[in-house]
């Protein structure tokens, strides 16, 4: 039987681990591979690299970064950032990563998903989706370079397109949430999700672990990433690396996702 997936999210930020809050005010909280090494002894389901700085410096994919994450990893990793051609994909893939998660190039150029796809194999292509909310229309639109690019692109319509092309998954982001720690936006995985039919991620917004068990009771078989959660502790925001225990997971699964 499939579960719901519980992911941590490191970003990744002058070659050292950060929490951003709305894509701003990134807080250093040490090294990504010590991180790496205290997940895999939580026996994470998987987890999320994303160097958040490849993509706005103009810079190539740190390789040796990444084939040292992936020998670490003893769980299924999904890197992205800086990967801007087919080429930089496969090399990354080689390197043993299992996903390969793309953003503003998918925006610049949609094509190249179904070309990576080709490659690599859908099941391994991750479009990221930044995505943020127009205060008054209410409206939802894609945001590129660390949200540093405003694009007049409907999230909404573009997760399907993505989906025609090849994409294995969405992961949606929310930008509004990032770091606040109070929720998901559910209104906007709620659209999304009955728009796809491929797996989705979501990331974006968990203060706790019900808010993350309110994604899993309405969406079921679905990927809740988070980083917050999982790097800081209390309400002084502690750095702390955890994660739910094998007892507190099922238990999570057990009320908001089996008794569905």
């Amino acid at each position: 039987m499939l579960y719901p997936r519980i992911i941590p999210c490191l970003l990744i930020h002058k070659n050292g681990l950060v929490k951003t809050t709305r894509f701003t005010d990134p807080k250093y909280l040490g090294d990504p591979i010590n991180a790496v090494k205290i997940f895999n002894e939580k026996e994470v389901d998987e987890i999320i690299v994303l160097d958040i700085d490849a993509s706005v410096l103009k810079k190539e994919p740190d390789y040796k970064m990444i084939e040292a994450l992936a020998v670490e990893c003893r769980m299924p990793l999904c890197y992205g950032g800086g990967i801007k051609t087919v080429d930089q994909a496969k090399r990354i893939f080689s390197l043993g990563v299992e996903k390969i998660a793309i953003s503003s190039i998918a925006v610049e150029d949609p094509e190249i998903v179904g070309r990576i796809s080709e490659k690599i194999g859908n099941q391994s292509v991750v479009v990221a989706l930044d995505i943020k909310k127009d205060i008054k229309t209410g409206r939802y639109f894609v945001v590129t370079y660390n949200a540093k690019q405003k694009t007049t692109i409907d999230p909404l319509e573009f997760a399907p397109y993505l989906q025609a092309l090849g994409a294995g998954e969405i992961l949606i982001n929310s930008i509004d949430q990032d770091g606040v720690m109070q929720g998901f936006d559910l209104d906007l995985i709620r659209k999304i999700r009955d728009l796809v039919t491929i797996p989705t991620t979501v990331m974006g917004g968990a203060g706790s672990l019900d808010d993350i068990g309110n994604v899993i009771k309405e969406h079921g078989i679905i990927g809740v990433a988070a980083g917050s959660i999982f790097v800081f502790k209390g309400k002084f925001r502690a750095v702390l690396i955890n994660y739910p225990t094998k007892t507190e997971k099922q238990l999570l699964i057990e009320k908001f996702f089996l008794s569905n």
